[in-house]
């Protein structure tokens, strides 16, 4: 038998176990008259046969789940890490599927030695920009003409309170204006890449008209900002129709694109702190949460797809149930199923919820 012969008789297996024909469509299929259709990855992911195939079948847009934060991919003032997203990078060039960096400026993967001196006191508001210019002058030269979009600064806007900025490191030594100087400094290393401000909770009122007042300011500089990014890391409960309606026309009034850059729907109470608590019962994905999910999806999905216009890329926040960031957050322990595909990666009801239309 010949080995041509033997592989594709091998990935017809594949598909069949997988519940799919080779000319069935994929969730990219269905949405190529709206917009792409990506998933967040990790190089373990992509070195995986079934996920390999899996993704290439659905999607056709992918985000380095954490392979491009600060911390990762920068660990050292004078190091850098670019084995896992240069794996990630040349797989998507490879398959022609389009690339979304993440992130350039984000507080809560920060390495350490990015605010402090060689003995240990904070440096100087020249010396953060200097740092964080060349970290993100490097990073996007690395990846330019490969990465077609970037989350610039990520959930630099507090959920609660009165003040517009959230408390960092970043905004105490430099203050709000480091905001505008990393969008800058993206733009003069790509002047082709679009640049989105990326954020969860934006279906929130109180917060969303704070990131609407700091974008529109950036827009009103003249700042070179394209997007804003909707992480929706959702739940069966959240948001309605009418508050996601108002989150997209807001920013999109502003002149400004949308992407639903982190997308799942938690079958659990949305809870964005992680908790000390252990789970101690039994996490089952229950039918009632499965129909619920596929409902909720739908909703989103039908939104979603009425502002095409103004919607230039989903992205959902992991592949499968098999292996989701929500596992064991907020709290240890505890098993959740937000995705389209389950823990086998086949096609949940939510899945064909989506593509029903």
């Amino acid at each position: 038998m010949k080995k041509s012969f033997i592989i594709v008789f091998a990935i017809q297996i594949f598909y069949n176990l997988m519940g799919f024909s080779q000319t069935e469509k994929g969730l990219k299929d269905y949405y190529k008259n709206y917009f792409p259709i990506g998933v967040a990855v990790s190089p373990r992911l992509i070195d995986a046969s079934p996920e390999s195939t899996l993704i290439l079948k659905e999607f056709n847009s992918m985000t380095p789940e954490n392979a491009m934060k600060m911390g990762p991919i920068h660990p050292e003032e004078n190091r850098y890490n670019w084995v896992d997203a240069d794996k990630i990078a040349d797989f998507a060039v490879k398959n022609k599927l389009k690339l979304r960096g993440h992130t350039l400026c984000w507080h809560n993967q920060t390495p350490t030695w990015f605010f402090k001196d060689s003995v240990g006191n904070d440096v100087t508001k020249q010396v953060l920009l200097q740092r964080m210019k060349r970290h993100i002058t490097d990073v996007v030269s690395r990846y330019k003409g490969r990465i077609y979009a970037w989350d610039v600064v990520n959930e630099a806007v507090p959920d609660g309170g009165a003040d517009i900025y959230r408390k960092t490191k970043f905004l105490e030594i430099i203050g709000e204006e480091y905001i505008q100087r990393a969008f800058e400094y993206a733009h003069e290393a790509d002047p082709n890449a679009q640049l989105f401000y990326n954020d969860y909770n934006t279906e929130n009122k109180v917060k969303r008209d704070k990131i609407y007042l700091m974008v529109k300011s950036l827009v009103e500089k003249g700042v070179p900002i394209n997007g804003v990014g909707l992480q929706a890391h959702w739940s069966l409960y959240e948001p309605t129709a009418q508050e996601l309606t108002e989150s997209i026309t807001k920013f999109a009034s502003l002149g400004l694109k949308v992407q639903i850059t982190e997308l799942d729907i938690s079958v659990h109470p949305k809870q964005h702190e992680a908790s000390k608590e252990a789970f101690t019962g039994r996490s089952e994905f229950t039918p009632e949460m499965e129909q619920r999910q596929a409902e909720h999806y739908k909703i989103l999905f039908d939104v979603f797809r009425k502002y095409k216009d103004s919607i230039t890329g989903i992205t959902f926040w992991n592949l499968s149930d098999k292996t989701t960031w929500l596992d064991n957050f907020p709290i240890k322990g505890r098993k959740d199923y937000p995705l389209l595909f389950d823990t086998e990666l086949k096609r949940k009801k939510a899945y064909y919820s989506v593509v029903s239309f």
